[in-house]
């Protein structure tokens, strides 16, 4: 079934039924059309055929759909104690036909998922223990994320370009401040960091720098660079 035939059955079975367009299943059971025929295909989602169709979709089914899938989920995760894994959902399909398939979870996503679930135990009474569950996954994951992020920035370290009279310095340190002091106290001219790069691989990306600019090279890291040059540098703000 072509994209123009399945928009002419789409228009039939809203004739025969008042005008309201039929939803997924109801589609299905009257053509046998499967949704894999039409998914990806020529629409994304079922809602933008019928649009296309010259109708509006039935929001109040579309909200009973979602929360019926909702609760099927809601539901594990109480028998579970947990989030249930794509297996463990995969099987329960497989134990109980009236649990949904994976495609709808796989088009929510997982973190919209979770958003839904926590939502709907929010507004509904005898869900109390399945949103305690979420908020505790949730608060787990920002620990989890706080502390990756903190990790980090302790392996972070930084690529610096300090100016003193007409020469520039290309150097790396874990504290851009903390090497502008020593230096000022070592050289005859004002010392002032010019710019730094965060990286994760300081010794890289200062190798890099070296060799980009090697024949300003004077002495050491020290360098004599043109305004571009500079300016090449200041750009980056991570490597």
């Amino acid at each position: 079934m072509n994209k123009q035939q399945i928009l002419d059955e789409i228009k039939r079975i809203a004739a025969a039924n008042d005008g309201k367009p039929p939803g997924e299943k109801l589609f299905h059971s009257e053509t046998g059309l499967r949704e894999h025929e039409w998914r990806g295909k020529y629409w994304a989602k079922w809602t933008d055929a019928v649009r296309e169709a010259g109708y509006e979709p039935n929001k109040w089914v579309e909200a009973t759909q979602e929360n019926l899938l909702l609760e099927k989920y809601i539901l594990l995760i109480r028998e579970l104690g947990r989030l249930p894994s794509n297996a463990e959902m995969k099987l329960r399909r497989h134990q109980d036909p009236s649990f949904p398939s994976m495609s709808p979870f796989k088009r929510l996503g997982k973190a919209t998922l979770q958003a839904k679930a926590k939502d709907y135990c929010s507004t509904h009474i005898d869900y109390d223990d399945v949103l305690s569950l979420l908020d505790n996954v949730s608060l787990s994951k920002k620990v989890a994320l706080q502390s990756l992020s903190r990790e980090s920035e302790k392996d972070d370290g930084f690529v610096y370009l300090m100016k003193s009279g007409r020469f520039y310095k290309i150097g790396r340190s874990v504290a851009v401040g903390q090497r502008e002091r020593q230096l000022k106290i070592q050289l005859p001219n004002k010392a002032e960091t010019v710019h730094s790069i965060r990286t994760d691989d300081p010794v890289g990306i200062e190798t890099y720098w070296h060799k980009r600019f090697a024949s300003k090279r004077k002495n050491g890291e020290w360098f004599e660079l043109d305004r571009a040059e500079i300016g090449a540098f200041r750009r980056r703000k991570f490597m």
